[in-house]
């Protein structure tokens, strides 16, 4: 990388506009909201770290997405526990419906997240990739595995995500 000054400037630019698929890929590994917000700053930590190493190859989002994966595999390996169901936090919502159609949205969103908590964290890991709108090459590259591999984990995640949400009474 250039001189401090870029350096800084793309981060900010970074930071900024990848911050929402950042917080959704700690949400995938991290439930708790405090121990999230700490997971969010590590990775934004590595992400500067990491930005010297950019060179361009990939673009832009995989490569942040892929630091922040890693950053979320070692957070994880240090923290090995059972998921718990939590909210989504508001900051990442979307401007607001009419009431009646947010607390639907809400009810259903609510459910996803808790059915995506109880995947196992290969598949949570591939279907919230899929859900942030990676292509499959894309995902391969910030997973570390094939494109097919990827494709099995989608799979298998939303048919297993279709059986828990049949199954699951609504909150």
């Amino acid at each position: 990388m250039g001189t401090n000054a870029a350096k800084e400037q793309l981060f900010e630019e970074v930071s900024a506009s990848c911050r929402r698929v950042i917080t959704r890929i700690a949400f995938t590994h991290e439930s708790d909201p405090v121990l999230r917000r700490e997971l969010v700053q590590d990775i934004l930590l590595a992400l500067w770290i990491a930005l010297d190493a950019y060179r361009g190859s990939a673009s832009l989002k995989t490569f942040v997405t892929s630091v922040a994966q890693k950053r979320c595999l070692s957070h994880v390996a240090r923290r090995a526990r059972e998921p718990r169901q939590v909210a989504l936090p508001p900051d990442l919502a979307c401007a607001a419906p009419p009431p009646d159609e947010l607390a639907l949205r809400n009810d259903q969103r609510r459910r996803l997240d808790a059915s995506i908590q109880l995947l196992p964290v290969p598949q949570r890991e591939a279907i919230v990739l899929c859900f942030e709108g990676f292509s499959y090459g894309e995902m391969a590259a910030i997973l570390g595995i094939s494109a097919n591999a990827v494709m099995l984990r989608c799979q298998r995640a939303k048919t297993r995500l279709r059986a828990i949400l049949e199954r699951r009474p609504r909150l």
